[in-house]
């Protein structure tokens, strides 16, 4: 009979285009079967009371259509006897202590990067405040406020002080429970845990078992409707043992579109710092500690001449530096003015020629897409993903401001940043968005030569 029933599920899969269906119906497995009647386990209640007041009727009938016999349906709450495995991510909670030991490099699900402790990050009037307070609130019992907010750009550091927060806590109490992710993460381990009926252990692992939580890349749970109420839960437990909580984002949680009021509260509740985009002075200190760092003797000049120009994030000044040195090894020349100003040239726009129209054309013609769709309210994704393309393409090859972008788009500021961020992430998880970006900002350069 149970192969019967996993046929009747799989009939019912094929035959019904509600999706929500299938949601429901998987967890479903045969217990045992009486005289004429199927005991038909449910993973907990709530599932139970759903299949009964919307499907029980259907599977019925469909059951008896089968000339199997009349067969009753009774549905009781009980989980499957054999468990299946849990997905890796909700099974390292499991092993956090272990992974939390002096030395190993990780926390949580996502590992630490060795090289952002605070001892390594390097202070101006930029970023003093951000690191003043979260050295603070990494010693623990220093600070009044037991969360915090760190709003940057990419590339200027908060990934840094929050791993360096982690560090720090680490190394000072190594039983704690540190849980370093990602809001993406976040989200897809809450996806697996519903997928898998395993809820409630997800719920406790970030509730109960989490002393330390710090989520980066806040930004990212724009629209994630469930996945804000269920992290709002979590923060609202969280604060009332007074635990440690820590978000990185590029934007405010008011500036996210689609971020529910009650979760932007929550996330702003505790202390907000901003790392600003380097000065100067700190820019040469950067300079100074990143070619230290690499193995490389910079004259004062040369770095007085890479400060002036590199005045974008930390990574273009340590991207230079890679090739100033790669430069000097493979082709045995010395670090001077000249192959200094030969390294710019590789990392400094030549001309700045490329109009909004120039992109606008581009972008139209690759997506097939008629020009007035950009500027429509469709969130689509055939329509929204090339918006997203081109606000990211106008904001790296041309010095149009973010309301000029906008106004051209009928788009506030806030909306625009945050598509660019959702390009600047794809680039780096998806390889395809990364060809098709780069293919598209070369089609642009060689146009104008």
């Amino acid at each position: 009979m149970t192969k019967i029933w996993e046929e009747l599920k799989g009939h019912l899969r094929e035959k019904l285009t509600d999706k929500s269906f299938s949601l429901w119906i998987d967890p479903l497995h045969l217990v045992e079967e009486k005289e004429d009647t199927l005991v038909v386990g449910c993973p907990n209640k709530f599932s139970l009371n759903w299949i009964t007041e919307n499907y029980v009727n259907l599977i019925q009938d469909n059951l008896n259509s089968r000339g199997t016999g009349n067969y009753h349906l009774d549905l009781k709450v009980q989980a499957p006897r054999k468990t299946p495995p849990l997905p890796d991510i909700l099974s390292e909670s499991r092993q956090l202590a272990l992974l939390n030991m002096p030395g190993s490099g990780k926390s949580g699900l996502r590992s630490l990067n060795k090289d952002f402790t605070f001892d390594r990050f390097v202070v101006g009037k930029c970023n003093e405040f951000a690191y003043s307070v979260s050295k603070a609130l990494a010693a623990n019992g220093t600070m009044p406020y037991s969360s915090l907010f760190i709003l940057a750009k990419t590339g200027l550091g908060k990934s840094h002080l929050s791993q360096a927060m982690a560090h720090a806590i680490l190394q000072s109490e190594p039983k704690l429970r540190v849980y370093y992710i990602t809001a993406e993460d976040f989200v897809n381990e809450m996806i697996l845990a519903l997928r898998a009926s395993r809820i409630e252990e997800f719920k406790n692992k970030y509730r109960r078992s989490c002393d330390v939580l710090l989520l980066e890349e806040v930004h990212f749970l724009s629209g994630k409707e469930k996945t804000q109420l269920e992290l709002g839960y979590t923060l609202d437990a969280l604060a009332d043992d007074r635990k440690r909580i820590i978000f990185t984002s590029s934007l405010l949680p008011r500036d996210i579109p689609n971020l529910n009021g009650e979760l932007s509260s929550r996330l702003t509740s505790g202390i907000i710092t901003t790392l600003e985009t380097p000065d100067y002075e700190t820019r040469i200190k950067i300079l100074q500690r990143k070619s230290s760092e690499h193995g490389v003797i910079l004259s004062e000049e040369i770095i007085d001449l890479l400060a002036k120009e590199l005045t974008g994030d930390i990574r273009q000044m340590e991207s230079a530096l890679r090739c100033l040195k790669a430069k000097s090894e493979l082709l045995k020349a010395k670090i001077n003015k000249d192959l200094a100003e030969e390294v710019l040239r590789c990392h400094l726009p030549t001309e700045r020629s490329i109009s909004m129209e120039d992109i606008k054309k581009l972008v139209c013609q690759y997506f097939k897409l008629d020009p007035y769709m950009l500027e429509s309210k469709s969130r689509k994704k055939i329509h929204a993903f090339p918006r997203n393309v081109f606000v990211y393409l106008c904001r790296q090859l041309t010095d149009l401001t973010v309301e000029e972008i906008g106004r051209s788009l009928n788009r506030n500021h806030s909306t625009i940043l945050y598509s660019s961020e959702v390009i600047e992430h794809k680039i780096k998880m998806d390889k395809k968005v990364k060809h098709q970006v780069d293919f598209l900002s070369q089609k642009l350069r060689d146009g104008k030569k």
